[in-house]
């Protein structure tokens, strides 16, 4: 056997050994890496989540999900705000002062970061039904003559206006929850994050 044979064996072997070291290693660091990702598991527990609401027009609303309850975002009217201040005397809350549901920052009639955009948990505080939209006011079954507009809880009776917060003498008994959220642009939010140097 000469040299050469024996050098030409030797350097198939270290290649193919080599190869199959780097075949090993990228199979072993793909799943490392993916791990770095929050799992769905950590997304339900309450990881933030962006969204899009560029497409949202005066008087849509659209539902996300976030630590597994539904998060609604509702763009709303000019006279749904106009009617906002209006309903205080009929509110249990109307300042949204009891802790725990709104915090400081949205203790406001609109309860938001920008009056045109109400962000909340779409959960009753009384036994967690999904309350319905009743945006349109007026008169219609289960609601007074002078409803305002705003959400009617099917199970029983709650009823909340256009910023989630509870009327008076009814089972819930607090206003809707506003989770925290901050605006990443002018279009985009993520919610489970506030951050009061983005929030304008």
């Amino acid at each position: 056997m000469s040299e050469t044979q024996v050098d030409n064996s030797k350097r198939t072997w270290l290649i193919a050994s080599g190869c199959a070291g780097a075949v090993g290693t990228i199979f072993t660091a793909v799943p490392f890496v993916e791990s770095f990702e929050p799992s769905e598991r950590a997304r339900a527990a309450g990881a933030p989540v962006e969204v899009d609401i560029s497409g949202l027009k005066a008087g849509d609303k659209m539902t996300v999900a976030w630590r597994g309850q539904p998060v609604w975002i509702i763009r709303r009217t000019a006279e749904e705000l106009a009617q906002l201040p209006k309903n205080d005397p009929e509110l249990a809350d109307p300042k949204s002062q009891r802790p725990g549901f709104t915090p400081p920052w949205a203790q406001s009639d609109w309860r938001s970061i920008k009056p045109e955009y109400l962000v909340i948990v779409g959960i009753c505080t009384h036994l967690g039904c999904t309350p319905d939209d009743r945006f349109t006011p007026g008169p219609q079954p289960s609601l007074p003559n002078d409803w305002p507009g705003g959400f009617l809880c099917p199970c029983h009776g709650s009823t909340y206006d256009m910023s989630g917060r509870v009327f008076k003498n009814k089972p819930a008994p607090d206003n809707m929850l506003v989770p925290p959220y901050t605006y990443l642009s002018d279009t985009r939010l993520l919610i489970g994050e506030h951050n009061e140097a983005k929030k304008a």
